[in-house]
């Protein structure tokens, strides 16, 4: 697969501080991607180093195999969301909208007619008239992030994308940004690990300017590996009975935070969650155990806040 944004031991400095210090990653092409790290681990950085408005100072950056980022040759292939961007206040979405479709190079008729489309996409069409100001935080939000898709580019950079967004448009921009995959890259900064989980199907945890993981979330989560069960009260699972009956199989209990989990891992190449659910929970229930919940992996917050090397640091 083709890498959509390439880093090789880029570091950018801010005075003595590293904002990057020898970061190195690479995204896919077509994946939704979601980038978590601490405040001041690098994300905001590492988004203007990819859309050129920070220079490195060191490291070599490829945006969709053309090179670091150059106005001329990646015209219209980009855009960016900064995390704290804001509307020209007078201008209405529509007017907006199509004025960024022509500098993207589209003609009159076509950059109306695709302003309009986004407008409806992000639920906003009944205010294409409505000056900005008269807009609540959460509206010029959906129009800043309608904004990033003029033109179709093929990298969009979007940084804490759903802040302000009330419960059912978060859900409905959730949607619309899942619908991204396979079609475009999106690379998605957020505190929000239930955010990162619902949208992204690829992760990358940074922390003190460096990549610490990246990965796709099946394999972070363990999805395509571990099936655990939450337990109620009642009788305590015959594990040499579950492991014999399981050939191949780990199973054990974990007593994490006062809940009763059974954790059943497997490889991927040789079974699959359905097979090993319809296994499991027969002899499971057939031992009088109460089952609570059924999931697939970890947590990704669990992944995330796991003690890695360097945590100390």
């Amino acid at each position: 697969m083709n890498d959509a944004l390439r880093f090789d031991g880029v570091v950018k400095t801010y005075g003595r501080r590293r904002a990057l210090d020898g970061l190195s990653l690479r995204v896919p092409a077509g994946v939704v991607a979601g980038l978590v790290g601490s405040n001041g681990a690098g994300k905001t950085t590492l988004m203007g180093v990819a859309a050129g408005l920070l220079r490195p100072r060191a490291g070599a950056v490829d945006v969709l195999g053309g090179g670091p980022f150059d106005a001329a040759r990646h015209s219209g292939r980009v855009a960016l969301l900064p995390q704290d961007a804001e509307l020209p206040r007078d201008a209405p979405p529509g007017a907006l909208l199509a004025f960024y479709g022509a500098l993207q190079g589209l003609d009159r008729d076509a950059a109306r007619r695709q302003a309009a489309e986004l407008l409806d996409r992000v639920h906003l069409a009944d205010r294409a008239r409505s000056p900005s100001r008269t807009l609540s935080h959460g509206m010029r939000k959906r129009v800043m992030l309608a904004q990033c898709f003029v033109g179709a580019p093929e990298l969009i950079l979007l940084d804490e994308p759903l802040n302000g967004l009330d419960p059912r448009e978060t859900a409905a921009m959730r949607e619309f940004l899942r619908e991204q995959r396979g079609r475009r890259t999106l690379l998605i900064s957020s505190h929000n690990l239930h955010e990162i989980e619902a949208i992204c199907d690829y992760v990358i945890f940074i922390e003190h300017g460096r990549v610490v993981r990246a990965d796709t979330l099946e394999a972070v989560t363990g999805r395509a590996e571990q099936l655990t069960c939450l337990l109620g009260e009642g009788p305590t699972p015959d594990l040499e009975a579950l492991r014999s009956a399981l050939n191949g199989m780990a199973i054990e209990l974990d007593f994490d935070a006062g809940s009763r989990a059974l954790v059943c891992r497997y490889r991927a190449d040789r079974h699959d969650a359905g097979a090993v659910n319809a296994a499991l929970l027969p002899r499971l229930l057939g031992q009088g155990c109460a089952l609570l919940e059924l999931r697939r992996g970890e947590r990704l917050e669990t992944q995330y806040l796991a003690p890695r090397d360097g945590d100390a640091r």
